[in-house]
């Protein structure tokens, strides 16, 4: 698949240096950007240079994802053995641990209108819980399968769900009802974005796979196979550009309306050297990747 042009849309700025293991998650803070790898560690980046802050957390277990809570003051990590650490980040210290999830914890997706942040693990076990108490809400057996990616709507009153099982779940936020079910990819769901401008949602699989998906009335509007390996993320940058990060090593930018690739960023291009975990928008026209091979780096467009 070729690009439609030679101009370059995707511009290298960094790399960052400094795990021991692969990278499986970030979030960005507005300021400091954190990362969570296999060598243990959840990192804190300062972007202006690329240098570690002066803030690192070592875990026992694999953390394989995390997020930032009540204002980015609390910092919820989930690990590889269901373990859930939360972390006060004013005092540096962790305050609870909590123990529902019995497999690894593989997504935490925050909703700051109801206070709610909802836990996803290896066995398709979603959990509710209260942001401000900590407390345990609702506990939510679904049997699809690992669920690794969880996104909620512009509204935050649907909470959609990538499934091993190959489902994406459209649930409501407030009585967590099924609303519809997307029968989306071969193997497994693996990728979700919601372009609510356009009321589409975008997936990606373990087919490598890249669909778009109507959500007036359910029905598959794209299928292209975008990728060689599975697709593990999907992000909007614009309102007329989309990125896929993949397990085969690459970057890709598409149009959006078409699903037309616009440019592949891999090693040649100073891209990754192994799977590509995930992407986060940054803001100023930016976007940072993780990958296996213990790096992240930042971009421009």
């Amino acid at each position: 698949m070729n690009s439609s042009s030679d101009a370059s849309i995707v511009q290298h700025c960094l790399t960052i240096r400094g795990h021991a293991g692969a990278v499986y998650a970030m979030e960005y803070d507005g300021r400091f950007l954190y990362s969570a790898a296999a060598d243990k560690f959840i990192t804190r980046w300062d972007l202006a240079t690329g240098i570690q802050d002066k803030f690192a957390i070592k875990f026992e277990d694999v953390p394989y994802c995390f997020a930032l809570l009540r204002d980015n003051s609390l910092l919820v990590v989930g690990t590889n053995s269901g373990k859930l650490h939360v972390f006060d980040l004013d005092t540096r210290t962790e305050i609870k641990c909590l123990q529902q999830h019995k497999t690894a914890v593989f997504n935490i997706t925050v909703n700051k209108v109801n206070k709610h942040f909802y836990t996803a693990d290896a066995d398709g076990n979603i959990s509710v819980w209260c942001s401000e108490t900590l407390s345990l809400l609702l506990s939510i057996p679904l049997n699809c399968g690992k669920i690794r990616r969880m996104v909620l709507d512009e509204k935050k009153t649907s909470l959609y769900i990538a499934a091993q099982n190959g489902d994406i779940l459209q649930v409501d936020s407030l009585y967590f009802n099924l609303i519809h079910t997307f029968d989306a990819h071969q193997d497994g769901a693996t990728a979700i974005c919601l372009d609510s401008r356009n009321n589409v949602l975008y997936s990606g699989g373990k087919d490598a796979f890249l669909k778009c998906w109507d959500l007036t009335n359910g029905k598959l509007l794209h299928s292209l196979p975008a990728h060689n390996f599975v697709i593990y993320d999907i992000a909007a940058l614009t309102e007329d550009l989309l990125a896929t990060v993949s397990r085969d090593k690459s970057i890709k930018i598409w149009k959006k309306r078409a699903l037309q690739v616009m440019e592949k960023v891999d090693a040649f291009k100073q891209g990754h050297h192994h799977s590509v975990n995930q992407l986060v928008c940054l803001g100023d026209k930016k976007f940072a990747t993780c990958s296996d091979d213990k790096t992240i780096r930042v971009f421009s467009y």
